[in-house]
């Protein structure tokens, strides 16, 4: 399993929390989700930066 794959299952996780958080009324569980996904959405982006700048470099544009 590659980086943007462990990333994008870190985002699912993050969802399912907001999710239950909405569901529960616990605004607190709901708020760790939407931070959760922000965090995992960034490391993903970077992940795909980080490639793309690898990729650039081999010459594999």
């Amino acid at each position: 399993m590659g980086v943007v794959e462990r990333l994008r299952l870190r985002e699912l996780k993050a969802r399912i929390k907001q999710g239950l958080g909405r569901r529960t009324g616990d605004r607190r569980l709901a708020a760790e989700g939407r931070t959760d996904e922000a965090e995992a959405r960034l490391l993903r982006t970077k992940a795909r930066i980080t490639d793309m700048a690898r990729d650039f470099r081999r010459g594999r544009r």
